[in-house]
């Protein structure tokens, strides 16, 4: 009842849409499939081509919406007269049908009429590429960048005639050059003469983008063949020749390249001769061998050649077979590329790339160099004054970097605006942490001078309890200390040379630290108490200067700036109560290095430290544990020559 209801409202459909009954007079664009309509049925990869093709160079204008629908299996075939359409579902049972030619809706038809196309993903594929001709010259010049980007990933030999050829109507200056780009990159895969690639090639010199030694790398794969005699002289491009018993090319791989390539039987295992003979034992013989003389190497061969005589055990090669097959063979790795000149210029390409990549890779591991100095100077800063000034070993240095990163994550939850809550949370982490560490000399430290020993071991016990501290409060899990967004990304100056805007800001910061520190030691009343203390504190104390009021202030300094550090580390490290201890011994590395007490030495230390700990991993840098044990011990044998570090206190206060 269903069925004869359906199609009666299809024959009042088609009563009522002339455009969709009408088979008289075909649109252009539906003559067109109609003449490729056995190959669109069919949707055989193997002869779909040709009508692809006539679609995409009809000049039609509605042969980008057929290759679109089609690609994207929303063509539908009427079965009663085979016209082709488009259609959306409305429900499970019927179909909103358009007309190719016009892009217009025609009505709602039941589903049961037409047969829906579906092309398999290699057919997609064809389809794809000849829509990069109308992608490439659409209006549109985020769809322009988009189909160059498909081509980069997908091109092959068929779109490079389409890509020269949208080239010249390329109204874009930027895209334009985009465009010659990808051209010469497909022009070194896919050009006509070994002339044209090769010429393609010497655009790309000293180039580091990756696409360009993705695009030369397969010109110079190689595929290892062995030959009976001696390596053919010519009709092959050959990259070198393989010398079997080298330790790049063992015997046994020559050996089973043989036996891959049917040259040679298998070899003969000991264990499958042994169970070959044992199986194999009749009258006390063994293929004619006495058992008695199957010691000797030499008998069980000849006893398994008597085997495969009789045809009781398949042949195999013996190691003396081994050898000679080896030897009566040649070996050797041919390039895939057959033209011996597109390979000679792509080696000198490649070359010429390496010496740029060499260079630009020392210029990114300086500035990884330099970032990791810059970190390392902001967490010993404050540690080098007290130290320097105060001869106080504070073991609590990296819970107060802990503690700024901390306050900076608190800010960050009553301030949501990440820029807004940076600013705030910088001098909060110094008032915080400054306050910490004044109460900490007023409580510990000033009872403890002349005593390094005891305040060694009292910061330490202050430490451990700082941190059990931060696990009540904070737990035990990371927690987040968020960027703002300006900080998102890194500054690229190439495909290898880059350094993140949080590092670049650190730098910044470590800069403007020490122009702070310069001018107050300099051109401050309280830099110049430091300074005098710090040189000889009885005389410093005979001209009326406080020590004890310095020693307070410069302790609470020094706790401030570890507080703001905190701050920039937590930035970008996973703030945790643990998170001074990682920075805690490369402090007192940079401060001991440097020379006690000295900002200049401080970043002279945290430089030299930055730099060797960088150029250790670079030459391991899947272990870097292994990088700091090393530094660690350069840096003990650097100290047994330079015991008072690069730049040494002067006066009196050196001999202390």
């Amino acid at each position: 009842m269903i069925r004869p209801l359906r199609a009666a409202l299809l024959l009042l459909s088609l009563s009522v849409s002339p455009a969709l009954a009408q088979t008289g007079a075909l649109s252009p664009i539906q003559a067109l499939l109609q003449e490729h309509r056995e190959a669109i049925e069919k949707s055989s990869r193997r002869t779909i081509q040709p009508a692809i093709d006539a679609i995409r160079d009809s000049g039609l204008d509605a042969a980008p919406l057929v290759l679109e629908q089609w690609g994207a299996r929303n063509m539908w075939q009427r079965e009663d007269d085979g016209l082709f359409f488009y259609a959306e579902e409305v429900d499970r049972d019927t179909l909103r049908i358009f007309d190719f030619a016009t892009a217009q809706s025609i009505g709602e038809f039941p589903d049961d009429a037409f047969d829906q196309l579906k092309p398999n993903s290699g057919i997609q594929g064809l389809i794809a590429s000849a829509l990069v001709k109308f992608q490439l010259n659409d209006p549109d010049p985020a769809k322009r960048r988009d189909a160059l980007a498909a081509l980069a990933r997908n091109g092959n030999e068929r779109h490079l005639p389409i890509l020269r050829e949208s080239i010249e109507a390329e109204p874009s200056a930027g895209i334009r050059q985009q465009k010659e780009r990808l051209e010469r990159l497909l022009t070194i895969s896919f050009g006509a003469s070994d002339a044209e690639r090769i010429e393609a090639m010497d655009h790309f010199r000293g180039d580091l983008a990756v696409d360009v030694r993705a695009a030369l790398n397969p010109i110079l794969a190689t595929t290892t063949e062995v030959v009976e005699g001696d390596v053919p002289a010519e009709g092959q491009n050959i990259a070198r020749a393989l010398r079997p018993g080298s330790e790049s090319f063992p015997e046994a791989a020559a050996y089973d390249l043989l036996v891959a390539r049917d040259m040679a039987p298998a070899r003969l295992s000991p264990d499958d001769q042994r169970n070959a003979l044992a199986a194999n034992i009749a009258d006390g013989r063994v293929g004619g061998v006495p058992v008695g003389e199957l010691s000797d190497p030499a008998a069980r061969d000849r006893a398994y050649a008597g085997l495969v005589e009789a045809g009781l055990a398949p042949p195999a090669a013996t190691g003396d077979e081994v050898a000679a097959a080896v030897e009566a063979h040649s070996f050797y790795e041919r390039y895939r590329e057959p033209s011996g000149a597109v390979t000679e210029a792509a080696q000198e390409v490649l070359r010429s790339i390496e010496v740029k990549l060499a260079f630009n890779q020392f210029l990114d591991l300086t500035l990884d160099a330099l970032s990791l100095a810059s970190i390392y100077f902001l967490a010993a800063i404050g540690l080098a004054i007290t130290f320097g000034v105060m001869g106080v070993i504070n073991m609590a240095h990296g819970e107060f970097i802990m503690m700024g990163a901390y306050t900076g994550y608190v800010v960050q939850q009553l301030i949501p605006d990440y820029t807004l809550s940076l600013i705030v949370a910088l001098p909060c982490a110094f008032a915080v942490t400054f306050a910490a560490g004044v109460a900490m000399e007023r409580l510990v430290i000033r009872w403890l001078y002349a005593r390094p020993l005891e305040t060694l071991l009292a910061t330490f016990g202050i430490s451990i309890a700082l941190q059990q501290l931060a696990k009540n409060i904070f737990g035990t899990q990371a927690r987040p200390l968020t960027s703002p967004g300006w900080l998102d990304g890194a500054l690229s100056f190439n495909d290898v040379v880059s350094i993140s805007y949080i590092r670049i800001a650190i730098f910044v910061l470590a800069l403007v630290f020490l122009a702070f520190f310069l001018f107050l030691m300099k051109r401050t009343r309280l830099g110049l108490e430091t300074r005098a203390v710090t040189q000889n504190r009885n005389m410093a104390a005979s001209m009326g200067i406080n020590p004890d009021r310095v020693n307070m202030l410069t302790f609470g300094l020094g706790s401030g700036i570890a507080g703001i550090a905190g701050v920039a580390i937590g930035l970008y490290a996973k703030v945790t109560s643990e998170l001074g201890s990682d920075y805690i011994v490369q402090s007192f590395m940079t401060v001991v290095v440097g020379g006690v007490g000295n900002i200049w030495g401080t970043l002279l230390g945290a430089t030299m430290i930055g730099f060797l700990q960088k150029g250790i991993e670079w030459f391991n840098p899947s272990n870097t544990l292994a990088a700091q044990t090393y530094m660690i011990i350069f840096i003990i044998i650097f100290i047994q020559f330079r015991p008072r570090g690069i730049i040494a206190l002067r006066g009196r206060a050196a001999g202390d």
